[in-house]
């Protein structure tokens, strides 16, 4: 069962995430004992090798190979952080990817609710059928990819005796020849039950065929897509490189974090310990680390903190069917409210809200900004439409052009379009016989 922590830090205060130190279940403890024990394990045994069974050359032999393999788990000669890190984002985001591909029925059960109209017998079941076969094939996807669903339905004929497909539609699924996942079959029988609704006026409009189509189009698309999250994984090559790189780097540390004799002078060795407390904290961390991208790389699993499959198959079939059939037409009284006569009037707060609860209505950034009283006075432009220059026109069509503006202002002085067109074409004629090409 996915472990939820949201009221406790519901609000911000001293030592808030502290109180979540002390959980079990679902905790990092618990994910990761085994693999700390082991690590403490190797690490006193090599130890009480350097320290009681070696003889004195084979200690000088075996500080030597200490003091190297420090020196490279002490460098970033090993890139854990970068590797890991890198790897842990991939595996959350695909993480979040799975829970928002999840099929809910929630849009679908509403569109069938006000769009497949029949109060009669004939009615409700196109109404539970359409909601049952959609609800079947989310069932058949997550059978295929979450272990806790699969051992709920180990065959076909347990999905039947939960009430999700009947003995015919098993017939009807296994007469179809497919060599892959037969999934999408009941979206493709809800498609045409629609269209038979559609034939008898149970479905009005081919609008309301069309919204039909459209929500189980999106119905079936996160369907498939929680098919491919499961059939396309991370590179193996990938979590193999991310696995080697923590287990070689804290192979090393089992020999090269040991405490060395320190009156043979070596560098950083000056007191002698028994427990390497940041070596251990550094273990806690790192495969920590890695412990929790195994977690959360396949959600479907039977973890802490994998998806409740089996509660939302629960949720989504007993919500679809009170939506579609109990609460089919079944509405309360239509009256006027509390606030019919008093508009705008403030809903009221209980006493545990505090008195602090209702703040003042948030009207822009900038709505409280003080201005002085210069800023406010009203600035008037001055007219710029006498400091217009006009750019003297150049040639012999500039000279046609500056002619025609002199005699008459043009067109507004009763210029005909006839006199204009001639004086422009023996311009333009004259720039080509002497070449000046000069522009208007």
């Amino acid at each position: 069962m996915t472990v939820s922590y949201s009221l406790e830090v519901a609000n911000a205060r001293f030592g808030g995430f502290s109180k979540l130190l002390f959980r079990w279940r679902g905790s990092i403890y618990r994910l990761l004992y085994k693999e700390f024990l082991v690590f403490c394990a190797l690490y006193a045994f090599v130890s009480v090798f350097y320290r009681h069974t070696l003889t004195s050359r084979q200690q000088d032999l075996f500080e030597r190979i200490a003091l190297y393999c420090d020196h490279f788990t002490n460098t970033n000669f090993i890139p854990v952080s970068f590797v890991l890190g890198f790897y842990v984002t991939l595996a959350f985001n695909r993480w979040w990817g799975q829970y928002t591909s999840f099929p809910l029925p929630d849009n679908l059960m509403m569109v069938v609710s006000g769009n497949v109209h029949g109060g009669d017998e004939r009615g409700r079941l196109l109404r539970r059928t359409l909601m049952r076969y959609a609800h079947l094939s989310s069932v058949l996807i997550l059978r295929s990819i979450s272990t806790r669903v699969r051992k709920r339905f180990p065959s076909l004929e347990h999905i039947v005796d939960a009430g999700f497909m009947t003995a015919k539609d098993v017939e009807k699924l296994g007469s179809l020849n497919s060599d892959f996942n037969k999934y999408w079959m009941p979206l493709t029988w809800f498609s045409n039950l629609a269209a038979e609704a559609r034939e008898e006026g149970r479905v009005r409009n081919d609008v309301a065929l069309k919204l039909l189509m459209e929500e189980l189009n999106k119905y079936r698309a996160k369907c498939s897509l929680l098919f491919h999250y499961d059939w396309i994984s991370i590179p193996l090559v990938y979590t193999q490189v991310v696995t080697v790189a923590v287990y070689s780097f804290f192979a090393f540390c089992l020999i090269g974090r040991q405490f060395l004799n320190p009156m043979k002078g070596y560098k950083d060795h000056k007191i002698d310990l028994y427990v390497p407390v940041f070596t251990l904290l550094q273990f806690f961390f790192y495969v920590g680390w890695l412990k929790v991208a195994e977690l959360i790389i396949n959600p479907f699993g039977e973890d802490d903190d994998d998806f409740e499959t089996n509660q939302l198959i629960d949720r989504n079939f007993q919500v679809s069917m009170l939506a579609v059939d109990d609460m089919y037409q079944n509405l309360p009284p239509t009256v006027r409210d509390k606030h019919w006569a008093a508009a705008g009037s403030p809903a009221p707060y209980s006493r545990s809200a505090g008195p602090g609860a209702r703040t003042p209505a948030f009207m822009g950034s900038t709505y409280d900004m003080r201005m002085s009283a210069e800023d406010l006075q009203v600035h008037q432009p001055q007219d710029s439409s006498s400091n217009i220059v006009m750019l003297q026109p150049r040639g012999s069509l500039g000279d046609a052009l500056e002619g025609v503006w002199e005699k008459g202002k043009g067109i507004l002085r009763g210029a005909s379009l006839e006199f204009l067109l001639d004086g422009l074409t023996h311009a333009v004629e004259d720039d080509c016989v002497n070449g000046s090409g000069d522009e208007v």
